[in-house]
Order: C-alpha cells, then structure tokens, then sequence
C-alpha cells in the first residue's frame, strides 16, 4: 500500500455481541487517523461504519468492512487495517468471512452487559481458527459499571492469560497504560504492580534467557516484555486487556498503541495454503492473496474484497485464479474507507484491498502470480437455520427473481437458495428472519424485485411397515391394436441388507423378460407419488413374480401402467406411513435457560441426545422434526433474551406420529381434489 515495512502492519478484526461498542470504537479509531473529520455516531446515522441505508435504518452493523490507515506511534508510523464486523447473529456469515482476512481479533465487550452469547462465539471462532485475539472492555463511563468486576469476569471465562494493560482511572476521567511505563496513578499502585508482574511472568515464559533473569529477581526492559508478549500473544497464552471510552475519546490511543506494541505483524504469523504449505509474506515473495467477501456496488459493479497474504499486487497486471483456473486482469486496486475509495498503485502482505470488475472471481477464491498455483482453505459457513419458500409478486418480477437472488447469494454463502422439486417450490435459507428480511430488502433496493414469503412445505416421505400383495391387469381395447399387461408383485420394507430394491422372480415366461424393464419404469414413476398421501416413497423394496401377456396387444406401456397400479395397491396392502424428516439439533445458551430449552425441546417433540459444556456455556443436542423448527430461531431468542443459538442438519427420516399423519393426509387429499377441481 505504501513504504510502511510489513512488521510495521497491523491487521485486526473487531467481533463481539450486539451493543458492545464495535462500531462506535470502529468510529472513534478512524477519527483518530484522521480518517473522518468529525466522530461518527451510528444513533444519529453519521457512522462511518454503519454506512449503508439497511445499517442506517436498523442502527445495527450487517456487513463486514475494512478499514486502513496510518498511525503515528512512538515515533514511526504504523498501518493499521481492521475490520468492523456484525454482533447480531444472523450476520455470522460476515464474522466468518473477516475472521479469514486477519492475524488477530479485538473483541469487544460492553462494560454494562460484560460476557454475552456473542463475545464466547467470538473467543470460540478465533480458538478455532488459532487467531491471535485481545480483550477491549467499552462503554467504562456509563453509569453501574465496574471495570474490575468485567476483568474478573472475563478471567473466569477465558482464563489468567487475560491480563489487562490499560487500566481506566478512578474518577473515569482516564486510563493508564501499563507498558507505557511510568509512576502509577495515587490508589492505584497495587493494581499497576500486579498488572505489570503478571505481564513480565508472561513475557519471561517466552524465552529461557529471559525466565532466568526474572527468576533471578531482574526486571525486563520494556522491550524484553513488548518482544516477549508479542510471542505468547500469538501463541495463545496472553490476551491483553485494554479499557476504552470511545465516545469522550478516553483510551481510543492508549488501545491503539497497545495494539501496535503487541499485535502480529503479517510476517510474524505464517500463512499456509489449503495443503499446508508455507506462503512467503515478503513484499518480494510471489503474489497470493484470498478473496473474503464480494459487494455488488451500484455504480461500479462487483467489488471483490481480497487480503493480500503475500508478495505485492500491482495494478495493470495479470494475476492467475487457481481455483477457476483462468487468468484475471487487474485493473484498479482500490482502497476502501466505508464510502471513500482511493486508488493504490500497489498493495503488500497485510493489506485488504478491492478488485473491481473481475470476471471470473468470487468469494474464496485465491488469486496468484501468473506461473504459481496456490490455493487457500476454503471459508466453512454455517447452515441456515430458517427457511421461507419465497416466489415473485408479479409476473414482471418473476423474469428477475433468479437473477436477484444469484446476486445477494453470491455476496453472502451463509444465503442457500434451491429449488425443492418434490413441493415445486423456490427455498431461501438463512440465519435468522432478520438475516431474510435484509436480502428480500437488497433484491428490492438492488433489482427492483419484490418477493412473497411464505412457510415451506414439508416434503415428506411414504414407505411401508409390512408385507403386501399388489396386482393389476391393464387390458385396453379401442378398434385397432389394443394394450395388455397384467403384473402381480410384493411390496415390502427394504432392509439394509438387501442388494436391489427390485427383484424379478418372475420364471415359466409369464411375462417375457423384454417388458420386465417397463414393469420397473411404472414402479419407478409409481414410487414418486406414494399411496397415502402423494408423496415420495423410499425404503420399499418390490418383487414382481408373476403376470400375463398377449401376443399381440402386449406393449412396453402396457406393462409399464401395470407396475405402477399394482404398486400402489401394493403398498396400501402393506400398511403404509408417512415420514417426517428429522433434524438434529445444537443449541447453545447459558444455564439460567436450560429448563426452559429442554421443555420447549420436549413440546417440540425433539428426544435430547445429551448435554455438555463449551466456553461457559450450556450446550443441548437433540433430534427434532423439521415441522417444528422453522420458527425456532425467533422462539429460541424469545426464550433466552437473545442470547440463544443453535445450530441443525439433517439427520434421517423418521415414522410421524398417527395423530399428526392423519391431518397431513387430509390436508394433501384436500389440496389434491382442488387442484382437480
């Protein structure tokens, strides 16, 4: 991006719960490198980072956005590029995305609310994805805040690693920076004195030279423990602390020197390829960057959001799409301040720029020098939890509905949209109702689509508990050649052990074996629409034995009819259900709701599998039918004031309760004799 050394960058996310401040300390930070000229607020919708029209109008972050500038720190100037990211868990999407554009995560946490459901998935992605990560407690001048009560806080949920190393003053008027040295403010002494010897313990650990010093009684110089904390920092063992009141300005550059002390350098955490492989960082290095998230921009079309892990990018070049396998032209590298782009002549390790006007370039894809084939891991997204059949209002809208949901999919994989061709209806899948309303809005503002939303039908199963018998003659005759098949067979439960679904036991020539594949053409065509109710059959296993013909009226139709009628009086004969489909389930809350969880599980009609314990918090698996589940998720924040998440996949198809069955095949019986009507 400019001359700045790579051990001079500091990439950063900002995560944590809705209302921790992220946005507002998003703000504060870019004021202070003179990014913006004034102090955003997101309540007044000035927020340089809250800057689109659906963040305005919901006074909450729904997209991930970078941000980079340049610090001026003790004496040097530092590149600081971070990324505001979403609290609201129907945007998790974009946590996921960021948390593979960064080295190190700062996560958020509002001094009134202190530890919520959003700050343990934060800690629990960058555990997962073995980020380097620091603590910022926000918000310390409201009212019936304890800054060292939060510190306890978060010591009993993440452990001693988490030291603090900025500390707020008494009267709340300021902070003392702990590594900036200096005498320690009156009444404070003893907390400085342990501050600083648990941050000199650590630093010490790092290194035997320096473990015998300070076992030896010597102090470690500042940069003996800045060196020191830098390394247990990426290893996991140190996660500083900091305390900041963005709003009055208070802390915003004490946290802004801390992070330019102890953070990662791109050059002090290795980068790897999706085989492991090293990815040299230099700015001399061949080219690798990873593509993290795509914007469809009004004016200039498709931004792909790219995190350079190393070499230099140029503009006017070409560069290779491993995963594509096709050559990219690189036009402009943009440099992207919420709605500011400046154009850069080249970007480094470190740096997330914007590609505009790619061609074949998507989210996750890895571009490279021309000659080189590095491919990055790809991003793993969570599954949707919620569901709506979704279909256009007007038949003007129809002719764009495809092309308006392949846009807002393509920005966001955590969107799924298919076409379920057993309910003939289009699918949108996402994390929550908030997370649907959002796209249905974008296809609105973006393609002028406008959409009807609606419950998904369930698509449910048919198969059979017995044995029964099914026979059916078809005989046809109409002035000319006429049609003959008669077929007897078996319908019976497939067991696991069996090799075939269809068997033919037919012997003596009472059916000739050239129609015995249009008998298994009418079983197939018989088994789309089962017998109860008109759904899809599965697990049914059918022998045909036995049957009749005719010399000349016999044809492939003939018999093909045939097998499909003696079907379904076979499956009727063999005591016939319905299935449901089965999901299993994890849910996530604290404690104080697990009674509720699991009676409201129970009411559901879910079985718990077993229960455990993850960061603190109350983990319930269970199996549930998915009738149950497509308002779960505004129940499941309903119940827990927000602060429960689950997750679902599908599990198996299972027998659904007579009571229940007796009501779908009603309603099918119904909507059958409509549609003939």
């Amino acid at each position: 991006m400019n001359s700045i050394s790579i051990s001079d960058v500091r990439n950063f996310a900002i995560m944590g719960h809705t209302g921790s401040g992220k946005t507002t300390l998003t703000d504060a930070l870019l004021f202070k490198l003179g990014l913006n000229d004034r102090l955003g607020s997101v309540d007044s919708g000035s927020s340089m980072g809250d800057y689109t029209e659906q963040e305005k109008d919901r006074k909450t972050t729904i997209f991930s956005k970078p941000f980079g500038g340049i610090y001026k720190a003790g004496g040097k100037n530092l590149q600081l590029v971070f990324t505001d990211t979403p609290g609201y868990v129907d945007f998790y999407g974009q946590i996921v995305a960021a948390s593979r554009s960064t080295e190190a995560v700062l996560i958020a946490i509002d001094a009134a609310a202190g530890i919520q459901v959003g700050t343990h998935r934060a800690w629990r992605l960058c555990k997962n994805n073995e980020l380097a990560r620091g603590i910022v407690v926000n918000g310390l001048d409201r009212d019936n805040t304890d800054y060292q009560k939060v510190l306890e806080n978060i010591q009993s949920h993440f452990g001693s690693a988490c030291v603090p190393v900025v500390l707020p003053l008494p009267d709340g008027k300021g902070v003392f920076d702990v590594l900036a040295g200096g005498k320690a403010p009156s009444g404070m002494e003893k907390q400085v004195d342990e501050a600083r010897n648990k941050l000199m313990e650590l630093a010490a650990e790092t290194d035997d030279s320096l473990i015998e010093k300070f076992l030896g009684g010597s102090e470690l110089t500042a940069d003996e423990m800045v060196n020191g904390l830098r390394i247990a920092l990426v290893s996991g063992s140190f996660v500083p602390v900091f305390a900041c009141m963005p709003l009055k300005d208070i802390g915003v550059s004490e946290l802004a020197d801390g992070i330019g002390r102890l953070f990662p350098s791109p050059g002090d955490v290795q980068p790897v390829d999706a085989e492991g492989g090293k990815i040299a960082t230099g700015k001399n290095d061949p080219f690798v960057g990873h593509v993290w998230r795509t914007v469809n921009d009004p004016f200039i079309g498709q931004l792909v959001f790219l995190r350079v892990l190393g070499g230099t990018l140029k503009s006017e070049s070409e560069v290779f799409n491993s995963v594509k396998g096709e050559k990219e032209r690189i036009g402009s590298i943009l440099l992207v301040n919420g709605k500011t782009q400046t154009q850069l002549t080249e970007a480094s390790a470190g740096d997330i720029i914007a590609l505009p006007k790619l061609k074949v370039t998507t989210m996750g894809d890895t571009l490279c020098a021309m000659g080189k084939n590095t491919v990055c891991k790809p991003i793993a997204f969570p599954g949707p939890v919620v569901f709506q059949s979704i279909k256009a209002k007007t038949q003007a809208d129809e002719d764009k509905i495809g092309i308006a949901l392949g846009r807002v999919s393509s920005e966001d994989h955590t969107l799924r949209v298919e076409r379920n061709t057993e309910t003939k209806e289009m699918i949108l899948g996402g994390m929550g109702d908030v997370h649907i309303d959002v796209a249905v809005g974008l296809m609105k503002s973006r393609s002028n689509v406008e959409v009807v939303l609606d419950t998904p039908k369930i698509p449910y199963r048919e198969t059979v508990t017995t044995r029964g018998e099914g026979h059916y003659k078809h005989k046809k005759q109409s002035g000319g050649r006429g049609q003959y098949g008669e077929v007897y067979l078996r319908v019976e439960p497939k067991r696991e052990s069996d090799e075939d679904w269809f068997v033919n036991e037919l012997v003596g020539g009472s059916i000739p074996g050239s129609f015995v594949p249009a008998i298994q053409k009418g079983l197939v065509e018989g088994m789309t629409s089962g017998a109860l109710a008109g759904y899809p059959v599965m697990n049914v296993k059918a022998s045909v034995y036995d049957g009749s013909f005719h010399d000349v009226d016999s044809s492939e139709i003939a018999f093909k009819i045939a097998g499909s009628r003696a079907f379904k009086e076979g499956m009727l004969n063999a005591k016939p259900v319905l299935l449901e489909p089965i999901m299993t389930v994890k849910v996530i809350v604290p404690e104080q709701y697990m009674g509720d969880i699991n009676g409201d599980l129970n009411h559901k009609r879910g079985r718990i599998l077993g229960m455990s314990i993850e960061d603190g918090m109350q983990v319930v698996s269970a199996d549930v039918p998915k009738s149950e589940l497509f308002r779960y998720a505004a129940e499941l924040r309903s119940m827990t004031a927000g602060q429960g998440t689950f997750e679902m996949e599908f599990s198996r198809y299972e027998i659904v309760p007579s009571n229940i069955a007796q009501k779908i095949i009603a309603a099918a019986q119904k909507g059958k004799e409509a549609e003939e009507e």
